[in-house]
């Protein structure tokens, strides 16, 4: 567990290192746009109009985004459910994790960039945007990319309460 976590530290400090600024491009603002300020519509998973959620099915192919892998496999404790939102003409398509915050709790800030990386990317490749919740309706992370650009650029963001813990 020890070495698990020991790789996905030198990943993410490694992997940050192309994100350092340099000196010309100190001025330049993100063209990453910031989450949704929407608030998160719980009642859409019991009723949902418009929007796809993990009890959605499709029964003429894969429904997009199919986080449906995810949530089986890896995922299958902390994702507990998702309601994703078609574009619009003032927002990006977005999808709206929500997680089960006992086992959010456990994870370490490495661990939770890791899950958001992951469904972010995994969204990504459809088109969606991500947001983080649990069930007291608290935005706990995000995974946001510009999707006008031809270059996707995407920016993860975590709650700042979370921080990086020393194993014990």
């Amino acid at each position: 567990m020890l070495g698990h976590k020991l790789i996905l530290l030198l990943t993410f400090i490694l992997s940050n290192i192309a994100f350092l600024p340099i000196a010309s491009t100190l001025a330049q603002t993100s063209s990453v746009p910031l989450p949704s300020d929407a608030p998160l519509e719980l009642d859409l998973l019991t009723q949902p109009k418009n929007v796809i959620t993990a009890s959605t099915i499709n029964l003429s192919g894969l429904t997009t985004p199919s986080l449906w892998w995810a949530k089986e496999n890896s995922e299958s404790k902390l994702l507990d459910n998702w309601i994703a939102y078609p574009a619009s003409d003032t927002e990006p398509a977005r999808v709206d994790l929500i997680v089960n915050q006992q086992i959010w709790t456990l994870l370490d800030y490495l661990e939770r960039y890791d899950f958001v990386n992951r469904l972010g990317s995994s969204a990504r490749k459809d088109g969606y945007n991500i947001r983080v919740f649990n069930y007291q309706k608290e935005q706990l992370a995000s995974y946001t990319c510009d999707f006008k650009s031809n270059s996707t650029n995407c920016n993860i963001s975590l709650n700042a309460q979370y921080k990086l813990r020393r194993p014990q």
